[in-house]
Formats: C-alpha cells, sequence, structure tokens
C-alpha cells in the first residue's frame, strides 16, 4: 500500500534505517539494535535515577520517574516483540490491503495523516510545558541544586538530559497506542466497506466470508495488543493512586513549583490509556452495529418482496412508502453517521437471498457479536466509559490539589 507522499507517516518513520533505531531495536544490523538498546537504558534508567538522586529537593519527582520508565519500557518491549514476530506492516495489516477499494486507500492515508498530527499537537505542547518547568525550576533554584565544577554548565546539562528523558519516554508510550488506534481505524474502515455489501447482488457466502475475515482480524488485535492494554491500564491507576495518597499525605506541599510535573504525566498517561480505550470501543461498536444493519436488511427485503411479486429486476430496489423513504431528509444528528450507523432504508434486490437464508444470516450475526477483547472481557463503550470515569476522577481530584481549580 502507497501512503500519500504528501503527508508524514509514521510509518515512514519506524521504516526510516536512520531513525527507526530510536524506538525499535532492529536486531537484524546488530549495530542498530545495540544503539537503541543503549539509547532506551539510558534515557529510561540511567538518566531518571541519576537525575533523581543528584536533584532529590523534589517532592514528587520519584512518582514521576517511576510511571514514565515503567510505562516506557512496556511500550519498548512490546514493540519489540511486535516487530520481530510479525514485521511492522503485516503488524498493521498493510500486507492485506491488496484486496480493498481504493476508497479505503485513500481515507486509511488521511487516518495516518491525522494520527501523526495528533501525536505531534499533544507531545509538542506538553513537551514545551516540561521544558519551561525545567527551566524555571533550575533557574530558581540556583545554588540549593547540586552542581559540577560550574553551576551553568551543569544545570544546563542536567536540565537537557532531563528533558530529553521525558520526550523519549513519552513519545514511546504515546506511539505504541498511537499504533493500536491505526490498527482499529483500518479495520473500521475494512467494516465500513463491508457494509455495503448489502447493497449489492450478492449471496449468503460472499457475506459469510467477509464477515469471518473480519472477525479473525479483530481476535488477532485483541490478542496482540491485550497485554499492553491491561498492564497499562494496570500501571496508570497505580500511578495515580500514588499520585493520589503522596498529595494527601499530612504535611505535604502541594503547588504548581512542587507538583507541576507530576500533573503533566498524569495528563500523559491518562490520555495514552484513553487514545488505546477509545478505539477499542469504537471498534466494538461498529463491529456490534452489524447486527443492526443485517437485520434493517433483512426487514427491507421483506418488506420489498411483499411490494410488487413480479418478474426478478436486477436493479436496486427500494419500494418504500415515500413517507419512510424520507426519514433523512432533513438530518440534523447525522453528521457522524456512516454505512453502519444510519437511519436510511436499503436499497434490495428482490428473491436475491430467500427468506430462511436473511433469517439465518441474522440469527448467526445475533450469536457471533465480535470486538476488541481483553482476555476474554468486551471492550465496548459501557466498560470503557466505566474505566474511564474512574481514571477521570483521580486525575481531576490531582489537578485539583494542584492548581487548584476546583
Amino acid at each position: 500500500m502507497e501512503l500519500n507522499s504528501n503527508y508524514y507517516s509514521i510509518i515512514d518513520f519506524l521504516e526510516s534505517k536512520s531513525l527507526s533505531w530510536i524506538f525499535i531495536a532492529d536486531h537484524r544490523y546488530p549495530w542498530r539494535a545495540t544503539l537503541s538498546w543503549t539509547t532506551f537504558f539510558l534515557l529510561t534508567f540511567a538518566v531518571p535515577v541519576l537525575c533523581h538522586f543528584a536533584y532529590h529537593l523534589r517532592p514528587f519527582d520519584w512518582i514521576v520517574q517511576v510511571s514514565l520508565s515503567l510505562i516506557s519500557t512496556l511500550s519498548f518491549v512490546s514493540l519489540l516483540r511486535f516487530t520481530r514476530k510479525y514485521g511492522l506492516r503485516r503488524f498493521l495489516f498493510l500486507d492485506k490491503m491488496d484486496g480493498v477499494g481504493n476508497k479505503v486507500r485513500r481515507r486509511y492515508s488521511e487516518e495516518v495523516h491525522r494520527s501523526t498530527m495528533l501525536l505531534c499537537a499533544f507531545i509538542l505542547p506538553c513537551f514545551v510545558c516540561d521544558m519551561i518547568y525545567n527551566i524555571w525550576w533550575f533557574t530558581s533554584g540556583g545554588t540549593h541544586i547540586p552542581y559540577i565544577y560550574n553551576l551553568y554548565f551543569s544545570h544546563a546539562m542536567a536540565c537537557l538530559m532531563h528533558m530529553t528523558s521525558w520526550l523519549y519516554r513519552t513519545s514511546l508510550f504515546l506511539l505504541v497506542c498511537v499504533l493500536f488506534k491505526l490498527t482499529c481505524s483500518l479495520q473500521i474502515l475494512r467494516l465500513e466497506d463491508f457494509a455495503q455489501v448489502f447493497e449489492k447482488l450478492s449471496n449468503v457466502g460472499p457475506i459469510l466470508v467477509q464477515h469471518l475475515t473480519i472477525k479473525r482480524n479483530l481476535r488477532v488485535i485483541s490478542h496482540r495488543f491485550r497485554a499492553f492494554i491491561l498492564l497499562t491500564l494496570i500501571l496508570v491507576t497505580a500511578s495515580q493512586f500514588a499520585s493520589l495518597l503522596v498529595t494527601t499525605v499530612d504535611g505535604s506541599v502541594v503547588n504548581i513549583s512542587s507538583t507541576g510535573e507530576l500533573a503533566l504525566c498524569s495528563i500523559t498517561l491518562v490520555f495514552g490509556l484513553y487514545i488505546c480505550q477509545r478505539s477499542a470501543a469504537k471498534i466494538t461498536h461498529k463491529a456490534q452495529s452489524l447486527t443492526s444493519l443485517v437485520t434493517k436488511w433483512h426487514m427491507c427485503a421483506t418488506i420489498d418482496s411483499f411490494g410488487d411479486m413480479g418478474a426478478v429486476d436486477e436493479n436496486p430496489r427500494a419500494n418504500i412508502t415515500p413517507q419512510m423513504v424520507d426519514l433523512d431528509s432533513e438530518n440534523e444528528v447525522g453528521d457522524g453517521d456512516d454505512e453502519l450507523d444510519n437511519t436510511n432504508f436499503i436499497p434490495v434486490y428482490k428473491h436475491t437471498i430467500s427468506y430462511q437464508q436473511r433469517q439465518a444470516l441474522v440469527t448467526y450475526f445475533e450469536n457471533n457479536e465480535t470486538g476488541i477483547t481483553v482476555y476474554g472481557f468486551m471492550l465496548d463503550r459501557t466498560s470503557i466509559n466505566t474505566v474511564f470515569a474512574i481514571q477521570l476522577s483521580l486525575a481531576l481530584w490531582l489537578f485539583d490539589k494542584t492548581i487548584g481549580f476546583g
């Protein structure tokens, strides 16, 4: 698959030989793998440990460093396992793009561009905030902050290493989250393309084959990402509770100067978790919407079969009453509608599929709901809303303690 060359692509970045070593340890090239592992250990463990023990005046720094180091370690190991076992393009299902249409290719290219912009739009402002905070902290501390030989040079190097470590760890975590979003987005596009099969002359066989392919892809995605999603949820929750506990201890000084970086860390972790859970909930909702679509198609075909008992017509028909057809003529809430979620009636081909076959297909979809699962638990909107409500409550409580906006 060829993506639009005008877009800066995450995929192109991860496949480039000059830059991919930053996040991916490619063992086909020993020197690049060594450089990647060295960078990982330095920026994930060595620099945070050195900064914490050398500049221990920050009261909540250990929570920030442990949280970011653990989540970046999980992301690095997950990305390494994905690329070594499957390869990047196979991992993202790009090797299966030969069987999809140009519309899906074009929309996926646009989705890659949007995901790249999302990653940059979040990381860059957060990095600027972290840079301002660290520059202010090092300059305001003066001689109270330990230094070696020269005050200004020592503080400048420490500030630079600290910001580089923060940028590397947060980028690594959010990169894996965005890759999961891209994987789900491709399957959503395939689901929407599959929904159009009911408007064409077709038999039950091709419909079942396409649905089983999509169902298998969702099962594969669930299997690949289930450990990452579960461990991310555990780590983010543990980080939020740890932040909650240390900021409520008697004698804790909670203000923007002492907990500014802690708040920034909390925002980053919750945002990454939100990307994963929203993507999982969206594709699960789309997959489960197929049951409603098939039922509507069956209903339209059944009503149409009683409207005209004449010869077989090879053109699409929609012999529903005009009052029913014009339901969407004044579409005020349909901006987010697509082929799966809309209130439009489906044009049908008379006598293409018998009533018994349509009814069997409806029963099949009713008893074979699919979506993203984590060790058997379906990640639908209900479960996602519950988890995110807990995370958001902890984050808002922390922000209230940090900047006092409540």
